[in-house]
Parts: structure tokens; C-alpha cells; sequence
């Protein structure tokens, strides 16, 4: 064995150790932290990717959020199912006289959320359906662009994984409406701060509901 494979072997050991020891630190969280806090840890520790990147809006940032590491891992989906679910009993779109009865966004980053969403509302007994806004209608078949249960006549809410600018979200929006569906709220996971929610109030008219900052995760 070189100098270099060993080098080589103790780098990787090193990178595994660390590895091994932040999965045990979450694991080793307790029921008595809240889901959030739970979630958060998930996130810091699958999600977040540090270095200077291009987002999809163009901009520039130190950071990248790969919420599709958390939205589509067995610990952390459920975690997500349940803190959207919270959100939105916080903000009384769960009860009242025009309940949320359907949920979803743009393929495909709001596509494991809604899944995770509609099964933990299964679990609480809350009838909540999801469905896929495709980027562009289907030229065959029905020629749909909403997918999924019909949300003609529903109440509700468009969301996302993460948003820089609101646009993909507004353009779900607006694919909802042209649907016939009344959308109640847009939420995302993590919020970046950088003018998405102030957007998408002033253009679509809903509120803008986010679970996490990057304040929350130190990132700003």
C-alpha cells in the first residue's frame, strides 16, 4: 500500500466516522423534540450541499438545498407530511366551513411532498387528496395538465420544496385556476428569503406559508 492509499483509506474512514456519528445524533433524537426541530436536523444534515452554485431562477448562491434528499428519504418524509399538516391547522385551513381538500404543485419537486402530506393527513383522518401540476399539458390522452382527482370546484393549496423567486409556484397557481380549483395558500418547505413570498402575495393574491428559513438552518 502507497503513502497516498493510505491517505486515501484514512480520509475515507474519517468521512464515514463523521458520517456515522450525525446519523446516531439524529436517531438518538427523542420523541420529546418536536417534529420540526426533528426535521430540521434532517434537513441540515441530507439537504444542504455548501459551495458556490447557479440556482434554476439564474441566481447565484453559497449554498444548494437538495430538499428531494429529505422529501424522498423514510425518515424524513413523514416528518414532512406532518409539519405541512401542522402548518396549515395553524393558519385554520384544516377546519372551518372551507377546509384545504386537495394538495399539490409543479412536477417534480412538490410531488413527493404532496404524497407525503396526503398520506400523514390519512393517519389524522383528514380527507386530503394530492395531485401533479405537469410542466405542459399532455398533447394525448385527455390532454390534461392537473393530475390526479379532479380539483375542479376544490379548495386548495399549491406547493413547493423550496422557491427563489415564486415562479414555479405561480405558474402552478395559475395551471390550478385555469383547472377551476380555488387556491387558498401557497407552502414550502424552506424558504429562502429572497423574494419569493413578497411575489407570489402580491401576484397571486394567497398567502405564502413557509415550515423552515434558511435563518433556521443558519444559512443566512
Amino acid at each position: 500500500m502507497t503513502a497516498s492509499d493510505a491517505a486515501d483509506g484514512a480520509s475515507t474512514e474519517d468521512a464515514q466516522s463523521a458520517l456515522r456519528l450525525t446519523r446516531n445524533k439524529i436517531e438518538d433524537m427523542t420523541e420529546t423534540a418536536s417534529t420540526r426541530d426533528r426535521l430540521l436536523a434532517l434537513i441540515d444534515d441530507l439537504a444542504v450541499v455548501r459551495g458556490r452554485v447557479t440556482l434554476a431562477s439564474g441566481r447565484e448562491a453559497d449554498y444548494y438545498l437538495d430538499l428531494r434528499r429529505v422529501t424522498l428519504e423514510h425518515r424524513a418524509a413523514p416528518l414532512v407530511g406532518d409539519v405541512v399538516l401542522d402548518l396549515l391547522e395553524t393558519h385554520g385551513l384544516l377546519d372551518g366551513d372551507q377546509p384545504v381538500q386537495a394538495i399539490g404543485g409543479l412536477t417534480m419537486g412538490a410531488d413527493p411532498v404532496a404524497t407525503a402530506v396526503m398520506h400523514r393527513a390519512a393517519a389524522r383522518d383528514i380527507p386530503l387528496d394530492a395531485f401533479v401540476v405537469r410542466k405542459a399539458a399532455k398533447q394525448y390522452g385527455m390532454g390534461r395538465r392537473v393530475e390526479g382527482p379532479s380539483v375542479e370546484g376544490l379548495n386548495v393549496v399549491a406547493l413547493e420544496d423550496t422557491s427563489t423567486t415564486g415562479g414555479s409556484v405561480l405558474e402552478a397557481v395559475n395551471a390550478l385556476r385555469d383547472a377551476g380549483a380555488h387556491v387558498v395558500a401557497v407552502v414550502v418547505i424552506v424558504d429562502r428569503d429572497t423574494g419569493a413570498k413578497e411575489r407570489v402575495e402580491a401576484e397571486a393574491g394567497v398567502p405564502y406559508l413557509a415550515a423552515i428559513s434558511t435563518q433556521d438552518l443558519g444559512l443566512d
